[in-house]
């Protein structure tokens, strides 16, 4: 018997998206979209991320790679373009897919293009014009948008960055911008939170369903593999209207525990928030002023949450409209469609903000839902896996030789039912000063029930029973009654392949 034709393959993912903040896992956010998605496939009630903040985690993603072997150990140092290429859209890309990328890359924060003058995570599609759509990290087809996040709160923009965000060629941007930045209230005491008047229609999360729609129009004849890589719920929180009001402050979800603890936690924890971070003055001003949120109020945190819970709901809306257009075109039953995110953020578990070197699992777990050619349906799989593997099984499905060596490994048999297991996930971070002023080199092991963080600088660490802990208030590291254990993922830990890079110079960057 011949294998089936490969099929088409939509992978969709959010920005600073925590894995509980869908309909489907209990908390009070609109997502009715996602939540059919995973009620017609298999999602993964335990993925992780490889690395906790954007650009190492988004390298891992393409390239299948741990953040310490592709060099980018930390926001602010450039994957290298050779082994971005290498990734499954250059894999994807040789097996005959057309591959396009709309959204948000971040694979680069220094690498200038020719074009715009600009690194790539200050480039937008505005800037390129219509004669200018890629290559790029193996995709034949990008449409870029800057970083994706506003940078300020309205009226305040922080000197010299790049504050239009715009990537339509229409040059309304600065009509745009005043509309971004009109506040219609009400005030919401919360840094970075405010409720926009910019038009629905004119929102990042909505260009990105357009344009992904308009890829599937033009490829549908031939096998496709799109990213539509959305830049939300990333701070600001900034939700436009009638999204915003979506979900009323009252009635969101609050953390359990929503103060700070510093006392019954590793050195890092206190140290990285309360040290000022290295290098120049405007490095440290935006990572103390767009970096670090202190611990709110629960008024405040409640109109965080709400403007959270309504960006959510507008990526969530565009998922409706990709999956319509699949249908429309009659590609639904010849497509794997993949829902994840780069990291979550604590959003007010334990007095945090953010995202950070606490690797608690509001950060460290992302959603991850996989629906479509052959995949089961109604399946929850409760065995560790990572965002690492993404690339491992596109591959896979595409039927596409690797080009070069991955960490990862393909989900395809957990998909399929196959009898397939795993026993730990895993994460690391070579945290630069310039975060937080201090240095660390973070390594984490996830399994169903237990999770290990080491600090390797101090031999520091923290242990905690996720299965009768689920809110991480009882650091066992130093139980003696718990040395197995700790042991076990401390083996796990050390299981790495020994195929990292030199530590590289300090990296520079503010997301």
């Amino acid at each position: 018997m011949h294998e089936p034709a490969p099929p088409n393959i939509i992978l969709i993912t959010s920005d600073q998206h925590r894995g509980d903040c869908f309909g489907f896992e209990g908390r009070r956010v609109k997502t009715p979209h996602l939540d059919r998605l995973a009620a017609e496939g298999t999602r993964f009630s335990a993925c992780i991320t490889p690395n906790l903040v954007c650009q190492p985690a988004r390298a891992s993603m393409l390239t299948g790679l741990l953040p310490l072997t592709h060099g980018v150990r930390d926001n602010g140092i450039d994957l290298p373009s050779a082994t971005g290429e290498h990734g499954f859209a250059g894999s994807l890309s040789r097996a005959g897919y057309k591959t396009g990328l709309i959204g948000k890359a971040h694979f680069s924060s220094h690498q200038t293009f020719a074009k715009t003058g600009r690194p790539e995570c200050q480039s937008s599609q505005a800037d390129f014009g219509p004669g200018w759509n890629g290559p790029y990290m193996g995709f034949e087809h990008v449409e870029l948008m800057v970083e994706g996040h506003n940078y300020w709160l309205p009226g305040h923009p922080p000197q010299g960055l790049h504050h239009s965000r715009w990537y339509y060629c229409d040059g309304l941007g600065e009509e745009r911008n005043r509309l971004y930045s009109m506040d219609l209230g009400p005030a919401t005491g919360a840094p970075q939170t405010f409720y926009s008047g910019l038009p629905p229609a004119w929102h990042n999360s909505t260009w990105v369903g357009d344009r992904s729609i308009e890829y599937l129009r033009e490829h549908r004849q031939e096998p496709f593999f799109l990213w539509a890589s959305f830049a939300d719920p990333h701070h600001p929180f900034d939700c436009p209207e009638p999204w915003s009001r979506l979900h009323a402050p009252e009635d969101v979800d609050l953390p359990a525990h929503r103060c700070t603890d510093f006392d019954r936690r590793p050195w890092w924890h206190r140290a990285s928030m309360e040290s000022t971070p290295l290098g120049s003055d405007e490095v440290r001003r935006l990572r103390q002023g767009f970096s670090r949120i202190p611990t709110l109020p629960d008024g405040p945190l409640r109109h965080v949450v709400a403007n959270y819970y309504g960006m959510i709901a507008l990526i969530d809306h565009q998922v409706g409209r990709i999956r319509e257009a699949l249908r429309q075109y009659g590609l639904q039953d010849n497509t794997l469609v993949v829902f994840t995110s780069d990291h979550g953020d604590w959003l007010g578990d334990h007095g945090l903000m953010l995202k950070g070197p606490m690797p608690y699992e509001g950060v460290l777990r992302v959603g991850l839902i996989c629906a479509g050619s052959g995949v089961a349906a109604g399946k929850i799989v409760a065995d560790p896996v990572s965002t690492l593997d993404l690339a491992a099984t596109f591959t896979d499905y595409g039927q596409a030789a690797a080009l070069g060596p991955t960490h990862g490994h393909s989900l395809r048999p957990m998909l399929e039912n196959a009898a397939a297991s795993r026993d730990y996930a895993y994460s690391e971070w070579d945290v630069a000063a310039s975060r937080c002023g201090v240095e660390l080199q973070l390594r984490t092991a996830r399994t169903r029930d237990w999770k290990l963080t080491l600090e390797l600088n101090s031999g520091a660490g923290e242990l905690y029973c996720l299965r009768d802990d689920p809110q991480e208030m009882d650091n066992l590291f130093d139980s003696a009654g718990h040395a197995a254990v700790r042991k076990e993922l401390a083996d796990m830990i050390a299981s790495r392949p020994d195929d990292a890079l030199a530590r590289p110079l300090q990296p520079s960057g503010i997301a």
